[in-house]
């Protein structure tokens, strides 16, 4: 069996955002939603707003705080971490192929120094959104299944067949695709990179589609979970940043061109 570090290592991104499936036995306790509820809905406080959770990776790991917070007039989620990785995680049932875009918000105020995502032990970022779908696990190759074996012994969780991880890199360059260090099926996208942009609200559209395709060399299946999640837990620092609404949307139709006389 892989040692309990690196099954923990793996777990606090994969588990965050999806595996994040409803366990088979508790779906008669959670209504799985075909949308993602907006953070704006919600009122300032700690409670979490209808159809998200909080997913504590680990009785190892310290939990991130996560507030719902007046900002300007918005209500959104503010993440402290302080040598901690946790997430909020929202289970949804969507074909991608019909809603391949999704949009959010995100401000960052200050990058975690010491991390770097292409390097283990300080695979940290301010602001990770996780994608996670569905697909046949037995489709996978050996060593593989075998490690979705031994992290659902240790967690008494399933991973999902794939997930997509959007984080903001210090170094890395916009558009990097990072691999995670234990399985094919976790992926991580650099969708901001660096300090330029740091102390504003950023919005951000990807295409959920074209980025797995990219990530994983197939079509996507079905979306299982979104997540967020603010992680210092391997660089041991501090860190916050706060989260705007997440939307999943169609791909605008061109319009027919007007006919002249």
């Amino acid at each position: 069996m892989l040692e309990l570090r690196h099954v923990i290592a793996v777990v606090t991104l994969a588990l965050a955002g999806g595996c994040a499936g409803v366990p088979a036995d508790r779906t008669d306790e959670t209504i799985v939603l075909p949308y993602v509820s907006s953070f704006s809905d919600a009122r300032p406080g700690d409670g979490v707003p209808g159809g998200w959770r909080v997913w504590t990776l680990s009785k190892f790991k310290k939990a991130t705080e996560y507030r719902l917070v007046d900002d300007s007039g918005r209500i959104v989620v503010k993440a402290s971490a302080r040598a901690s990785a946790s997430g909020l995680v929202h289970p949804i049932k969507l074909d991608p192929g019909m809603y391949p875009l999704l949009s959010w918000r995100w401000k960052v105020d200050e990058l975690i120094p010491t991390a770097d995502n292409t390097r283990t032990h300080t695979e940290d970022s301010p602001v990770r959104v996780v994608v996670s779908f569905a697909g046949d696990t037995a489709s996978l190759p050996l060593e593989e299944r075998v490690f979705f074996d031994n992290i659902r012994l240790v967690t008494g969780q399933q991973l999902p067949y794939a997930t997509l991880v959007y984080i903001w890199e210090n170094r890395a360059p916009r558009e990097s695709v990072i691999p995670n260090r234990h399985t094919s099926r976790i992926k991580m996208i650099v969708a901001e990179s660096g300090r330029d942009k740091l102390g504003a609200w950023q919005e951000v559209t990807r295409n959920v589609v074209e980025d797995f395709r990219r990530a994983f060399g197939e079509a996507p299946g079905e979306i299982t979970a979104v997540g967020i999640m603010t992680d210092t837990d391997n660089t041991g620092e501090n860190a916050h940043a706060y989260y705007g609404d997440i939307l999943f949307q169609r791909t605008p139709r061109p319009r027919p061109d007007m006919a002249t006389d």
